[in-house]
C-alpha cells in the first residue's frame, strides 16, 4: 500500500484523479445481516409487516443506494454502474436476514463502496420496516467479501461471514 489516496500532500482531502487509469470490468460483492427476534423473522417471511413487503423494499433501497453512493460518501466518483443485484435470505438458525450485494461497472475505479452502501441501506431499510415490532435488531458484519478488476486484480476475504452469535436476555 502506498498511502492514503484521498489525502493531498498538504493534508487536505481530495478526489483521486483516475483519468490515467485504464477502463476495466470491475465487480464488488459485499455482505451484511440484520439479527432480529424469531417472531420478527416470521412476520417478514409471512409478508405481514404493516409497512409492506420488507424484502422487496429493502432490495429496491439497496439498488438505489448503490446508484447514489457518490452522493452519500464524500470523494466517491460518480460511476456508470452496469449491474446491481441485492439478494436477501432468511436464516432461521441465526434469526437473521442475510444481505448480499453485487455491483458491476466498466470503468477506471472500483465499485466496493457501491456494494457496501447497497448492503448498508438494505439492512437499514429492513430495520425501518419492522422497527415497530422489534427495536432491538442489530445490523452486523457489513463487509466487502470480494472484488475483481483494476490494477490490483482479484481479492476475496477469508473466512466467509461468521455466524451470528446466539443472544440471551430480554427481547431475544
Amino acid at each position: 500500500m502506498t498511502g492514503l489516496t484521498h489525502i493531498a500532500k498538504d493534508g487536505s482531502a481530495r478526489m483521486v484523479d483516475v483519468s490515467v487509469k485504464p477502463v476495466t470490468d470491475r465487480t464488488a460483492v459485499a455482505q451484511g445481516r440484520v439479527h432480529l427476534r424469531p417472531e420478527t423473522l416470521a412476520l417478514i417471511r409471512a409478508g405481514n409487516a404493516k409497512k409492506g413487503d420488507v424484502l422487496g423494499v429493502a432490495r429496491i433501497a439497496g439498488i438505489m443506494a448503490a446508484k447514489r453512493t457518490h452522493e452519500l460518501i464524500p470523494l466517491c466518483h460518480p460511476l456508470k454502474i452496469t449491474g446491481v443485484a441485492v439478494d436477501l435470505s432468511l436464516d432461521d438458525a441465526t434469526s437473521s436476514v442475510h444481505v448480499t450485494a453485487s455491483v458491476k461497472t466498466s470503468g477506471q475505479t472500483g465499485v466496493e463502496m457501491e456494494a457496501l452502501t447497497a448492503v448498508s441501506v438494505a439492512c437499514l431499510t429492513i430495520y425501518d420496516m419492522v422497527k415497530a415490532v422489534d427495536r432491538g435488531m442489530t445490523i452486523e458484519a457489513v463487509r466487502l467479501v470480494e472484488k475483481r478488476g483494476g490494477a490490483s486484480g482479484a481479492w476475496r476475504s477469508e473466512p466467509p461471514m461468521p455466524p451470528t452469535k446466539k443472544r440471551h436476555g430480554r427481547g431475544r
